[in-house]
């Protein structure tokens, strides 16, 4: 009875249903989920404004991103018009620890020239909230040199 009466406070005082208590990982599982099966992507929907993002490797590409909007315009926006379909996830396996959620995943689409892009992704990220602050990436920085060189695009 105390721990109904407890869980019935809690969920009173914080406006946080059972339901609603979700994991970091349960968060990002959802919403790669949803980019696999619609084609759009709820992850960059979590990312904070505020965001660094850091894309490991030797590219042009490989350096730290200060805003959403900068990575977005930066990378997300010129990859995307790169390709016939947008970028199919398939997730390996997610951690979490505290704040930090990992997500190594595979991504595969085709190109405007009709060659397969296809990479392997770790992504670690680190949320404040309900806001993704901080990524680290790594990936096939070759295979995404590569369709950033190949393909032109106006």
């Amino acid at each position: 009875m105390k721990t109904i009466i407890l869980v019935m406070m809690i969920t009173v005082f914080t406006g946080i249903g059972l339901e609603q208590a979700k994991t970091k990982k349960e968060i990002v599982r959802n919403a790669f989920d949803a980019w696999a099966a619609n084609g759009t992507s709820d992850v960059f929907d979590l990312l904070s404004d505020e965001l660094h993002w850091r894309i490991n490797g030797s590219t042009p590409w490989s350096k730290t991103y200060t805003s959403k909007q900068q990575f977005m315009e930066e990378v997300i926006i010129p990859l995307n018009k790169k390709l016939s379909a947008k970028i199919k996830p398939t997730v390996r396996s997610i951690y979490q620890d505290g704040n930090t959620v990992i997500v190594i995943w595979d991504g595969q689409a085709t190109a405007l020239d009709g060659r397969p892009y296809r990479s392997t992704y770790s992504w670690n990220m680190t949320f404040d909230g309900d806001k993704i602050v901080r990524v680290e990436a790594f990936l096939d920085t070759q295979e995404f040199g590569d369709i950033m060189r190949r393909i032109r695009v106006e």
